[in-house]
């Protein structure tokens, strides 16, 4: 009787085969899986690229992986990472969108070169062999019908890549479009945020040079109100008490928005405060005007200028003594009067050496005088109608005149009225002060009303 035994060896080796192809299966799910941690976390862009290159090459089983994202103002696509190839093949040129492999796969085409040693749509062709590689799958990075670049591998391996290989790229390629979008959102996230906090670091120092306090005067009741747009702007307005009877008060406008407005307004406010508080006792109110407008000419950009309305009250010799820079006229109102304060030239910061011209005009008790920025007559309704200077002056005629603050109080009001809740477009700042001679402070009535802008 002939006795037949298994072939042990054989059975050890294909069991050694089927252990080997259920390890690399394993590990193949667990790349993919790790693909999959990158899509729905929160990672820097760089890193999400340096992963997905590394992994598309162990998923696929191949030799390098390069990452292109398109630029879309230039048409190139960038290299952004690779993994498995050298430096001097990662630097070797440019690729655009009209390159034919890049413009078949953007159509959706899978596109394989079976050997890129012979086929003419290889670019770069001395570079490839010097690199050893010779086949290459090239398929692009879709997210909602928007290429975001390409993903191609390599092989040193003619025909390498097959049916199965193209299914694996694609899976990866998918997997890499939604991380990198991810990837993308959450960088301008963070970008968001980190500029979040430093506008409001930023409105937090603005509102610092604010005056939160009118200088506590006789004769004069001041008060002030300031309302944002953003939470940073250009408007100011300051005041400085030379002496028991002498009152500068100044109101700007920044043209522009926002951080670089800002910053203006902080140099700008420096300036005033240095040439103002010091300069009365050598210099008149036209020599500060004019270094002022110099100072602007020198600060400011293109496009960019500062409206001024500048006011000196003597309350000694009754007297208001203003030049207006291309600002909104300062207001008088006497009576049932309106007087429209307009004399002065030109914004600051167009010509330096423009000339000003200064005014003087008599102040009597209960004379109200009203300072503004164009925000205040240019806000507008749900409607798109602008609020404007006619309903302004009408407003003024039936506002409360019992004290500087009712006065502000009144007026806000009936902007108020016509413009309801709807969304403003320029800050808004007003400075109220009333003459009367029996007026004595409390320094509680010096506090000046600010908005937080909330």
């Amino acid at each position: 009787m002939q006795i037949v035994f298994p072939n042990i060896r054989e059975e050890l080796i294909m069991d050694a085969m089927m252990a080997e192809l259920e390890k690399q299966q394993s590990q193949r799910e667990e790349e993919i899986y790790q693909i999959s941690t990158l899509v729905a976390g929160n990672f820097d862009l760089q890193e999400v690229l340096d992963r997905l290159a590394e992994a598309a090459v162990r998923i696929t089983n191949t030799t390098a992986c390069s990452i292109r994202l398109l630029d879309e103002e230039s048409g190139d696509l960038k290299m952004r990472s690779t993994y498995g190839l050298s430096e001097a093949y990662r630097n070797k040129g440019p690729v655009t969108k009209d390159d034919p492999v890049i413009k078949e796969a953007f159509e959706g085409k899978a596109v394989v070169l079976d050997d890129m040693r012979v086929d003419p749509r290889v670019q770069y062709r001395e570079a490839t062999i010097q690199e050893g590689l010779i086949s290459q799958l090239t398929v692009a990075m879709i997210f909602r019908d928007k290429p975001l670049g390409v993903l191609r591998l390599y092989s040193s391996e003619p025909n390498r890549f097959d049916e199965n290989s193209i299914r694996l790229a694609r899976l990866v390629a998918t997997q890499c479009a939604v991380a990198i979008t991810n990837a993308r959102l959450y960088a301008e996230a963070l970008e968001g945020a980190r500029m979040a906090e430093q506008m409001r670091l930023a409105a937090v120092i603005q509102r610092r040079m604010i005056p939160e306090k009118a200088p506590c005067m006789k004769g004069l009741d001041i008060r002030a109100h300031y309302q944002p747009c953003y939470e940073i702007g250009g408007d100011l307005y300051d005041f400085l008490q030379l002496d028991e009877h002498t009152l500068v008060v100044g109101i700007a406008d920044v043209i522009g928005k926002g951080l670089p407005a800002a910053i203006m307004m902080s140099m700008f406010r420096g300036a005033l405060r240095a040439y103002a508080d010091g300069g009365y006792g050598r210099h008149s109110m036209q020599e500060i005007i004019a270094k002022l407008n110099r100072v602007a000419c020198r600060e400011c950009r293109d496009g960019e200028f500062i409206t001024l309305f500048m006011a000196r009250i003597d309350t000694r010799e009754n007297t208001l003594t203003y030049c207006n820079c291309g600002h909104e006229p300062g207001l008088l109102r006497r009576g049932k009067e309106l007087i429209e304060l307009e004399e002065g030239g030109l914004v600051l910061g167009v010509w330096p050496d423009a000339e000003y011209s200064i005014h003087s005009i008599a102040l009597q008790q209960d004379d109200i005088l009203l300072l503004y920025t164009d925000g205040l007559i240019d806000a507008m309704n749900f409607e798109g109608e602008i609020w404007g200077r006619q309903r302004f002056f009408e407003a003024i005629g039936k506002c409360c005149v019992h004290s500087s603050e009712s006065f502000i109080r009144s007026l806000l009001t009936w902007r108020r009225r016509f413009v309801g809740l709807a969304s403003q477009t320029d800050d808004t700042s007003l400075v109220v002060i009333r003459r009367d001679e029996k007026y004595i402070p409390s320094p509680e009535d010096c506090d000046c009303s600010k908005s937080e802008g909330k």
